[in-house]
């Protein structure tokens, strides 16, 4: 078992998550509250968000994902309970069957072992808050 804990360590500090806070003099905890802090809430939340609009996600932690859509629109998914590893791994994968992402669909979180990726802890979403970059003074 110990193994594996040591061996998902290294893996992170391989793609750059945790060396990166350490390096910058960031704490993790830091970092989050940055990304969380970097949006507000516009609008009304969405029940879902079109796939093949979905331009990239960032993982800010354990409960929190945002979308950013072709076209710059950001998304926040809050998720309603905490996801094992979300965090952690920072990446996911879904299946749906549909060509929308939405709150009553599941994500599973994608781990690095033995020199592959395998799926998770699967999690419920939440709904899509449209969130606008916070102007700096």
């Amino acid at each position: 078992m110990k193994q594996k804990i040591v061996w998902a360590a290294l893996a992170s500090l391989a793609i750059g998550g945790v060396a990166t806070a350490e390096i910058s003099g960031e704490s993790l905890s830091d970092r989050r509250a940055k990304a969380l802090a970097a949006y507000t809430p516009v609008g009304k939340a969405k029940d879902c968000v079109t796939i093949s609009q979905i331009r990239s996600t960032r993982v800010i932690d354990n409960k929190t994902i945002d979308f950013t859509m072709v076209g710059g629109k950001v998304y926040r998914n809050t998720l309603p309970y905490s996801c094992p590893s979300l965090g952690f791994e920072q990446r996911f994968s879904y299946r749906t069957s549909t060509s929308q992402l939405c709150s009553v669909d599941t994500i599973r979180v994608l781990q690095a072992f033995g020199g592959g990726v395998q799926e998770g802890a699967g999690c419920g979403l939440g709904k899509f808050q449209p969130m606008e970059k916070v102007k700096k003074r």
